[in-house]
Order: structure tokens, then C-alpha cells, then sequence
């Protein structure tokens, strides 16, 4: 049995989330109960979508914790991705629906330098997504 993390999420109206990840972040659909949840292949993780009413609106006060960078939203959930596909995903994210916050470089010449940035879904639950570029997460990614 392989090591595949899963997270239910609240999303809202399904039919609104789910271009979202499918055309925006270019995640493949699995199993659904229809009108109920959706799988989400979420880079080979578990992503389930769960109908549900619409959460926080656009605009309102989020929660926000003092980090390196700065001030980052809490919760969240994320995914690191090689450079190729992230650099793919980052320029989607900027044509079609914009970022919650920039794109960013962390650890600059550090063997942890990463890019990230955060993006909201179509229910206001805010993605990190993150290209890690140091020797650092090379060396951990091959054992």
C-alpha cells in the first residue's frame, strides 16, 4: 500500500469548484458520489471536494500568522510541485483567476530556496503551492 495523504474539504457548489482544479490546476477526476463529493487527484494525493453551503465570502478578514515572509493565511493546504509543472500551474493561476498572494522566493541561496505562492479556490479554501529549487528537498526527494 503506497503512502497517499487525503483531505476532505468543504467546496461549496461542486459544479463551481470543479473547473477550478480541473482547468485552472490541472487535476484529473476519480470517484464521486454524484451531487454529494468528488475525488480529486490532487498530484497523487486524495483531494475530496465535498458539496456543501458556500463558505466566507471574498473579501472578509482571514486569520494570518507571522512567518519569514511575512503574514501567511491559516488554514491552509498545499503541495509541492517539480519546477516544470509549477511554473505551468503559476502562470494558469495568474490568466485566470489571480493570486491571494504574489509569487514569492524564501530561503534565497539557502539548500531550502523554494517558490510559493497561494491562491483561493471558487469556496474560499486558500492552496500554498511551492517549487522547491535547493539541494536540500533534491537530496530528501530520492529516498
Amino acid at each position: 500500500m503506497s503512502n497517499i495523504f487525503h483531505l476532505a474539504i468543504p467546496a461549496g457548489k461542486l459544479e463551481v469548484s470543479l473547473p477550478f482544479y480541473t482547468n485552472v490546476l490541472g487535476c484529473s477526476l476519480g470517484p464521486s458520489e454524484i451531487g454529494k463529493w468528488q475525488d480529486v487527484d490532487f498530484w497523487g494525493n486524495e483531494l475530496t471536494l465535498h458539496e456543501t453551503e458556500q463558505r466566507l465570502g471574498k473579501g472578509q478578514e482571514r486569520e494570518r500568522h507571522e512567518v519569514d515572509m511575512g503574514k501567511v493565511c491559516v488554514p491552509h493546504f498545499g503541495i509541492h510541485l517539480k519546477w516544470d509543472v509549477f511554473s505551468i500551474v503559476k502562470k494558469k493561476v495568474e490568466d485566470q483567476v489571480g493570486f491571494l498572494d504574489k509569487p514569492y522566493v524564501r530561503f534565497a541561496g539557502l539548500p531550502t530556496q523554494q517558490e510559493t505562492f497561494f491562491v483561493e479556490d471558487p469556496n474560499f479554501n486558500v492552496i500554498e503551492i511551492k517549487s522547491i529549487q535547493g539541494s536540500y528537498y533534491e537530496q530528501a526527494s530520492n529516498h
